[in-house]
């Protein structure tokens, strides 16, 4: 790493800068209304081979258009820019380390909330080290949340827009008061959902299960690479909804995003899941998702980019 966190470049507007040198209007609708889309990119760091991988790029930038396209921003970059800008500014700090880089396409200028431009992008990549706390614990006691995830009904949770995330504060913040790590939503129809920013499974007799991607649920690319490496170390997967006492009966349970990783649940509503330790199937799934995303799995290679 080239540069401290509090100095690092980022890519804004065309250029790389010093954070601290990247300005945007007060009065803009990104910074008033949280009209923006975004992405947070995963890059892991392969030691043996002094690589830096980042994971899912293709897919990640597929579902930052799709956002664009259904808050009807009129995004003026492509693909090859978005890759470009993204692979200049982690090449630009040096990291030879676990990122988690945000890709944000946003609103700048004097519009309103009702504005579709002029869109602008900023990626800012920091040391994975340096996210959340929820992000960089061992294992979550959890409560469900007595505020109900959005719906598309309302906004969607398929687009992953900055307003969005007030869905999760909310519930995230009464967690917290609580003394818990993090919540669990239910939808409308009061069926388990997911976390704050996070999709989730749980495990019984050895069945991965998994909400359905209609129960207001994200189109997770992670969900998406937990399905996929269970069913190919032969788990049965299933995408159903799940009701809420399930919870508290299941064998495992974990949360997992890009930020996020795989984190186990040890405990939902104080009713303590399996043992109270990370269970066998998600510590399994756990290990392989790391192999895969520092690109030592064959079968899945064609998931990471190398950065250098």
């Amino acid at each position: 790493m080239k540069y401290d966190v509090a100095n690092r470049r980022i890519w804004y507007k065309g250029e790389i800068l010093n954070v601290n040198d990247a300005k945007i209007n007060i009065l803009a609708p990104t910074s008033q209304f949280g009209l923006n889309v975004f992405e947070g990119i995963p890059c892991y760091w392969n030691e043996e081979e002094k690589q830096l991988y980042a994971f899912r790029l293709e897919d990640h930038y597929d579902r930052l258009l799709r956002s664009a396209k259904l808050i009807q921003l009129d995004c003026p970059y492509s693909k090859v820019d978005f890759k470009k800008a993204f692979i200049d500014v982690i090449k630009a700090n040096e990291y030879d380390e676990n990122l988690s880089v945000r890709q944000t396409l946003f609103v700048d200028g004097f519009g309103s909330w009702g504005s579709d431009g002029p869109v602008d992008m900023f990626v800012a990549p920091i040391p994975r080290g340096r996210t959340s706390a929820e992000y960089n614990k061992k294992g979550l006691h959890v409560c469900v949340t007595s505020w109900r995830r959005i719906s598309d009904e309302t906004l969607s949770p398929r687009i992953k827009c900055g307003a969005n995330y007030i869905n999760s504060r909310v519930g995230q913040r009464e967690a917290l008061r609580n003394g818990y790590d993090t919540c669990l939503f239910l939808n409308e129809a009061g069926k388990v959902s997911e976390g704050p920013g996070s999709c989730f499974f749980i495990i019984k007799d050895g069945t991965v299960i998994t909400p359905q991607l209609t129960d207001s649920v994200l189109e997770s690319i992670t969900r998406d690479t937990v399905i996929k490496i269970a069913q190919s170390k032969g788990y049965e997967v299933v995408e159903r909804t799940i009701d809420r006492t399930e919870l508290y009966t299941c064998d495992e349970a974990f949360l997992c995003g890009s930020a996020m990783e795989m984190t186990p649940v040890l405990s939902v509503d104080k009713y303590v899941i399996g043992d109270g330790e990370t269970g066998m199937i998600t510590k399994d799934l756990h290990m392989t998702y790391l192999d895969v995303v520092r690109g030592k799995v064959e079968e899945f290679k064609n998931w990471v980019t190398p950065i250098y």
